[in-house]
């Protein structure tokens, strides 16, 4: 039976073409997308049946040098690369040091948040939000509406009804998302509350399963977001990710430049959320 370290190495010799990698095409029609297992194991200076083996899950056990070469063969960015080495590890049975598990935000943190007047919201590793100041919970429009259990932003994005239209390019806003929840998954995949929403996402949405089998891996931590807000119109907002020590948790804080359209629209959302007062942030027990 596969693992998640087979079907990635399967996923990313999928993606590359002979060309990529120095290989003649030759004549005919190749019957496989991107290289061989034979090819890759030539490149990588292993053989195929062990390559093979590796991509079956019947070899759990690879070297740190043999997945460098992986990496060098399949072409694989330094984030790719060290999720290469993640996957691996857990498929050969190592854990990480546990980490425990912190549902709870720390009250300096919660100060943080009301002491902001842009969106802010804290995310735990399967992106629920456990904690958000009125402005976040504004911004992601008709979040509300699930109860706090339910407020995750990657089932927002693809399972609420207002994400489609809030969100500006949505398909490829999905996308990035997944990608970063690839990256989390592969430090973590015994971790059953992300294994839940994946599983959940699979069934309820047509989107997420295809994207989920690209094995794209990018981890967000700065970008743009473009928003189609029904209380204050289009809106582009820079996004930083901050994570809170100690903790699998992270601040995400949306920003605008001041003396701008975008700011202007982001001072009305404060304003409209908070209600002419300053409410405290909403913290999910």
């Amino acid at each position: 039976m596969s693992t998640e370290l087979g079907t990635f190495l399967k996923a990313c010799r999928a993606r590359r073409k002979p060309d990529e990698v120095g290989i003649p095409a030759g004549p005919g029609v190749r019957r496989t997308p991107g290289l061989r297992r034979e090819e890759v194991a030539a490149i990588t200076g292993i053989s195929a049946d062990y390559y093979t083996r590796l991509e079956q899950g019947r070899e759990r056990h690879p070297s740190d040098a043999v997945l460098d070469a992986l990496a060098r063969a399949l072409l694989l960015d330094a984030t790719e690369h060290q999720h290469l080495h993640n996957l691996a590890r857990h498929a050969s049975g190592a854990r990480p040091p546990e980490q425990p598990e912190v549902e709870s935000v720390r009250p300096s943190v919660l100060r943080l948040l009301d002491s902001l007047d842009s969106p802010a919201y804290v995310l735990n590793r399967c992106n629920d939000v456990v904690a958000a100041n009125p402005t976040g919970l504004a911004l992601l429009s008709g979040i509300d509406q699930w109860p706090a259990s339910r407020r995750n932003t990657t089932r927002y994005l693809f399972l609420h009804p207002s994400a489609r239209t809030l969100m500006v390019r949505w398909a490829e806003m999905a996308q990035n998302t997944v990608a970063d929840l690839r990256a989390t998954f592969g430090d973590n995949p015994d971790d059953q509350r992300l294994r839940a929403l994946v599983e959940e996402l699979t069934v309820k949405s047509e989107e997420f399963p295809a994207m989920w089998a690209r094995h794209e891996v990018q981890p967000k931590s700065v970008g743009v977001k473009e928003f189609d807000h029904p209380a204050v119109g289009r809106i582009a907002l820079t996004y930083e990710v901050l994570a809170v020590s100690g903790t699998d948790q992270r601040i995400i804080v949306y920003q605008a430049e001041p003396g701008t359209p975008d700011h202007d629209a982001l001072t009305l959302l404060d304003h409209v959320a908070r209600g002419g007062t300053r409410a405290a942030p909403e913290h999910r027990v």
